[in-house]
């Protein structure tokens, strides 16, 4: 099989949980680090399939490597190659895809529930499974691209995932792992206290960081679902 590509736009946003989950099903990856200055490769046909992490960047930066990633998923999308978006990663799909990504009512940090949305596209990705907790970080949103499914929201944001065949984005994060999360809180912690003083949306660290092996846990189990669905539909060799 060829490998997943996966796109890492941030040093402490890696793969996480999805590498250890292609590992343990024995799907080779390569990660492509565009946060050292690895290019954007032109082809996805060398890829069974695309996964984009996050990032504090916005897709309406102008960076360097953003246009070449969006022609990227735009033609893995037209040759059926699957892509798999994560927060930052939905966010340049759905640019990609035809829609925009704007400012979110309020930021949206910590653990927080999310619905599944009643359509057969959600019911494809998630089965019986009608609301889980998530663990967000963002302070922009999507709108749905044409033809794609809106399969997810929370409270303080309405588009939470989209699906188009056998392509996901999402805006929450499945792929966390405590040390991800400790991390997260570490290199944002000033940031995180002031706002969880102000916000309901913004969680503070020390409920961040409460009960974080069980959580991340059964947010893995959630992954597992939505991975093994996505991995169904890779490229073969």
């Amino acid at each position: 099989m060829k490998p997943v590509a996966i796109f890492r736009h941030s040093a402490t946003e890696g793969p996480g949980y999805f590498a250890i989950y292609l590992d343990a099903k024995g799907v080779p990856w390569r990660e492509i680090k565009i946060d050292q200055g690895e290019p954007v490769p032109s082809d996805p046909r060398g890829f069974s399939g695309l996964a984009l992490m996050g990032g504090p960047m916005s897709v309406n930066d102008d960076l360097a490597w953003i246009p070449g990633m969006l022609e990227l998923i735009r033609a893995a999308v037209s040759m059926q190659v699957p892509v798999l978006g994560h927060c930052l990663g939905g966010q340049l799909m759905a640019r990609a895809m035809g829609s925009v990504v704007t400012r979110n009512a309020v930021k949206e940090i910590g653990w927080g529930r999310v619905a599944v949305t009643a359509n057969n596209d959600a019911k494809n990705w998630f089965g019986n499974l009608r609301e889980f907790e998530a663990f967000h970080w963002h302070g922009e949103t999507f709108s749905i691209p044409p033809d794609a499914q809106n399969i997810a929201s929370s409270e303080y944001c309405a588009n939470q995932a989209f699906s188009l065949g056998r392509h996901l984005a999402m805006q929450y994060h499945v792929e966390m792992t405590p040390q991800l999360i400790r991390a997260w809180c570490d290199d944002w912690h000033k940031e995180v206290i002031s706002l969880s003083a102000r916000t309901k949306s913004v969680q503070s660290p020390e409920e961040i960081l409460r009960d974080l092996d069980a959580r991340t846990q059964r947010l893995n189990g959630v992954a597992r679902s939505l991975y093994e669905r996505w991995l169904s539909g890779l490229q073969p060799a």
